[in-house]
């Protein structure tokens, strides 16, 4: 079976690390694609990786392969290409990694360029932040499974979302898992 896997989540959340940990537990997570390690690499202007990025993942679909990309889910490419690979008969699955603010955020994009890694503009984690559940919203419908991570303190995963409905699982609830619950089921 083909699949498209997204690790979805607002700048800082820590998409790459639960790419990480899902590597030791799947087998089919195919071709990873990540913009950011693309253009660290390769030494590349973040619109050169992204370029690229797009560039693998026509490769991927091309060919018909797995392949999973790492995405704040901002902006409309990650759905028009879980709309293509859906008409190519992949199953799209979701990894979403949430905080419950903007300044655990940014906490965390602070601490990334103290030890090395890349920024990312305040506002534009600001933004992404305040839109997340319209963004998460666009991508659901394509999913055949969606499963949520709290990264406050590792991953836990807090609910999975199967046939429109968000399941919350276990005890713990993050204020943000209780906020897309609500979120979507005001949502039509």
């Amino acid at each position: 079976m083909k699949v498209y896997t997204i690790i979805g989540g607002v700048n800082g959340v820590g998409k790459s690390s639960l790419t990480g940990v899902l590597r030791t537990l799947l087998r089919d997570l195919g071709r990873i694609i990540d913009v950011d390690e693309l253009t660290a690499r390769g030494g590349l202007s973040p619109l050169e990786g992204g370029k690229e990025a797009l560039r693998r993942i026509r490769q991927c679909l091309d060919k018909g392969v797995c392949f999973t990309q790492e995405s704040t889910l901002s902006g409309f490419r990650t759905e028009k290409t879980a709309a293509e690979a859906l008409e190519r008969g992949y199953a799209i699955r979701l990894f979403y990694v949430g905080l419950d603010s903007p300044e655990e955020c940014l906490e965390r994009i602070e601490n990334r360029v103290r030890h090395g890694g890349h920024s990312i503009p305040e506002p534009d984690v600001l933004r992404r932040f305040a839109g997340r559940w319209d963004a998460l919203g666009r991508i659901l419908p394509f999913c055949s499974e969606a499963h949520f991570f709290d990264n406050n303190n590792g991953f836990a995963e807090v609910a999975e979302y199967r046939n429109g409905e968000l399941l919350l699982k276990g005890s713990y609830r993050p204020r943000w898992a209780v906020e897309l619950e609500e979120y979507l089921s005001e949502t039509p």
